[in-house]
């Protein structure tokens, strides 16, 4: 966010997303509960919801799925070793993939020179190589490695 007047988050809207951030109720009307809980009415809460979408400070409302639950249980974190003239192509198409859930750049040192990295979500680890061979092959990128979650300590997204 940059300090215009306008990109400036008011009390109102702090308070809002922070009560939104761990989720909505799961009733019929949960953007009318969350008001209650404000002190705003529904309509006020989904028009602040859309400003801020507007605004570029909420990206998505989204629900999260208990992926485990679905047998979905080969979480991948993929390394790409990318030159550096082509991790903007690369990066880009990688994020178009509809299994890469994040897409990051970051900067590789000389032991480990994988810059730019993937996750995907797979039922089994073969399944995951073999969909890392096949995005390998799409985007053009022989050096790679694929790395399996062991155990997960903590998940939790970005908090205010």
């Amino acid at each position: 966010m940059n300090s215009t007047d306008e990109s400036r988050l008011s009390d109102q809207d702090l308070r809002l997303l922070k009560e939104a951030q761990d989720g909505l109720d799961l009733t019929l009307q949960p953007y009318q509960e969350l008001g209650r809980r404000l002190g705003l009415t529904e309509e006020d809460v989904l028009s602040r919801l859309a400003d801020l979408i507007e605004r570029g400070v909420v990206r998505r409302v989204s629900a999260t799925i208990g992926h485990r639950a679905l047998g979905i249980s080969a979480n991948a974190m993929i390394a790409w070793n990318v030159p550096e003239g082509d991790v903007e192509r690369v990066g880009n198409v990688l994020a178009t993939l509809e299994d890469v859930t994040h897409c990051y750049e970051r900067d590789a040192v000389l032991q480990w020179p994988y810059n730019l990295y993937t996750m995907i979500h797979t039922r089994t680890r073969e399944e995951g190589e073999r969909r890392a061979a096949e995005i390998a092959s799409f985007v053009g990128v022989s050096d790679y490695r694929v790395l399996f979650s062991e155990r997960e300590f903590k998940k939790t997204s970005a908090r205010i």
